[in-house]
């Protein structure tokens, strides 16, 4: 009897893995991606982990696949930009054992810096792409992909998107087949990537993507549904569920391989409808490649490039009208805000008052820019603020970066901070280096890392040191403070940024969200001694609010204790008790 289960995308494609056979999975947290690691850690049969960034997560899993074994990188799709390094020269070396890619691109950019699509860098890398367009196709594609994979000698990059990656449907199990491990033989001119194997290697590539080119058309994860043939979609991934719930008698030729595109069934399924439309979100990968054809379609020109799609934007541009009743510009503002009890908080608090400039990265502290806080300046990408801050005293001068820090999490330190650091060592830099320590992997739900002591499974292992790993690279001045002490802080800082040496500051707390943290204590508003001078509220704690009356009121639900109020209220109107 079949089993049936409701599953996330996340969820099946983690089931994939499983059911076709995988052994080995590496990842770097990154929504909408994360889920996928924490899933298949439930498998006992699959050794999963957390790697300190995507590149060293598809080298271990390049590694598993030459030794023979199925595996997978995990990783959304700025993740990608990291892991390009090893992803471009594994599409000449091939595979072993087959190996899959998973990108979770943000269409929208509900959690992320940018909005590109990993399509485009699978075109230049010369990889296939798979396109799942619900969670049992997430399932079922997943395991097709290392048929490709085996088949074609390539790594093959599985494409998923927000929606479907955190959205629900039926999926049927299936049992678990391991392959018999593929036998490693040693060749130097498939693995060892000097110019000379390269050349032979680049001619490979073009021959294998020529056979896939001609063979896609017969791939059974590509599906044509003829209906009404006056109107057709060519279309792919979670997009074919809106065309079928805006226009459900249409023709439908839904792309599950995006990368090389089946031409000979594109083909055939233009020249059986009188009109056709290629319905895809970001860029215009299908359609580019179809008007090279020389065929007329309509796709871009009637659809945005930007943001996720929806039936609703189907039905506006087929009939002129949809059925929304209300506009997304009318539900309420829900601005973001660090939470309460956040340690990042105190450390900008600090910095707010200070009037310090911060060089940003990516993590719950880019919050920090919006008001009232107003201190970051920048965010671009993970790692980059150290080397940001490196760059603006290189091209002013000591003095221009008397005013500015670098602010780090410990995990994105581990990801791609240690490296910019190097490079203010080796390069005499004088900046002070900020990171901020929440004991986690915070803005993608809480993952373990390097330095927290935990794997992915939970098992107990060493944990990095990051003051020792500082001080190794060179670093002379590496001062470790709590977050939450104000007023150390402040000295710290103030001394640091005046200093003539560079200098690490470590803000220690753990996150409050954490699994078992917990503040003894609670903050409550004494409103006879309450002045209305509203410091408190230049912190931007949510459970802290103004009454009517104009003395402040804190939400003994939201508060989580920190006391970090306690510190700007001059009249002691703020007091800490116990819970």
């Amino acid at each position: 009897m079949e089993q049936k289960r409701i599953m996330l995308g996340n969820d099946a494609i983690a089931r994939g893995a499983y059911e076709a056979g995988v052994k080995v999975s590496s990842a770097y947290p990154g929504t909408p991606s994360t889920e996928i690691s924490e899933f298949l850690a439930k498998y006992d049969e699959v050794y999963t982990e957390w790697a300190p960034n995507e590149k060293v997560a598809l080298e271990v899993a390049a590694g598993a696949s030459i030794a023979g074994t199925r595996s997978m990188a995990c990783m959304k799709h700025v993740g990608l930009n990291v892991a390009s390094d090893p992803l471009y020269t594994l599409a000449y070396t091939g595979v072993n054992a087959g190996l899959v890619i998973v990108v979770a691109d943000d269409p929208g950019i509900a959690s992320s810096q940018n909005e590109q699509d990993t399509r485009m860098i699978a075109r230049s890398a010369h990889l296939p792409v798979i396109e799942p367009s619900d969670s049992n196709e997430a399932k079922e594609f997943f395991k097709y992909a290392f048929e490709i994979s085996e088949k074609y000698d390539t790594p093959v990059i599985f494409r998923t998107t927000t929606k479907l990656s955190h959205s629900q449907s039926v999926v049927t199990l299936g049992e678990r087949v391991v392959p018999e491990d593929k036998v490693y033989e040693r060749n130097v001119p498939k693995y060892v990537m000097m110019p000379a194997s390269a050349i032979g290697r680049h001619k490979v590539v073009e021959a294998r993507e020529n056979l896939m080119a001609q063979e896609a058309s017969d791939f059974p994860i590509n599906k044509v549904e003829y209906l009404d043939k006056k109107v057709g979609f060519i279309t792919s991934g979670v997009a074919y569920q809106y065309v079928k719930e805006a226009a459900p008698n249409a023709s439908v030729l839904k792309l599950g391989i995006v990368n090389p595109l089946p031409k000979k069934l594109i083909e055939e399924f233009i020249s059986s409808v009188d009109e056709v439309y290629i319905f895809e979100e970001l860029e215009p990968v299908i359609e580019e490649q179809v008007r090279g054809w020389g065929y007329k379609v309509k796709g871009k020109d009637v659809f945005t490039k930007q943001g996720e799609y929806s039936a609703n934007m189907l039905k506006r541009v087929l009939y002129g009208k949809d059925e929304m009743t209300f506009e997304r510009n009318d539900a309420p503002a829900r601005p973001p805000i660090l939470c309460p009890g956040c340690p990042h908080r105190s450390v900008f608090s600090v910095l707010n008052k200070l009037k310090i400039h911060a060089a940003g990265d990516i993590g719950c502290y880019t919050l920090g820019a919006v008001a009232p806080l107003n201190v970051i300046d920048t965010t671009i990408c993970m790692g980059s603020s150290i080397s940001l801050l490196h760059g603006m005293e290189m091209a002013k001068g000591k003095e221009y970066i008397r005013n500015w820090v670098a602010t780090i999490g410990d995990s994105t330190f581990l990801h791609t901070g240690i490296n910019s650091l190097i490079n203010m060592v080796y390069n005499k830099a004088s900046g002070t280096v900020m990171i901020l320590d929440n004991r986690t992997t915070g803005m993608t739900g809480h993952q373990e890392h390097a330095a927290t002591g935990k794997t992915l499974k939970g098992e107990d292992t060493y944990a990095i040191n990051l003051a020792e790993l500082c001080r190794s690279v060179g670093v002379k001045r590496v001062i470790e403070v709590d977050a939450f002490d104000v007023k150390g802080l402040e000295e710290i800082i103030k001394e640091s940024v005046m200093g003539d040496e560079l200098t690490v500051i470590i803000a220690k707390a753990p996150c409050a969200l954490l699994k078992g943290q917990k503040f003894p204590n609670k903050c409550v508003v004494n409103s006879e001694k309450c002045k209305k001078c509203g410091m408190c509220l230049k912190i931007g704690c949510p459970a802290i609010t103004k009454a009517s009356d104009g003395t402040v009121k804190i939400d003994e639900t939201m508060c989580n204790g920190c006391g970090l109020c306690t510190n700007y209220c001059k009249f002691g109107a703020i007091e800490k008790v116990e819970r």
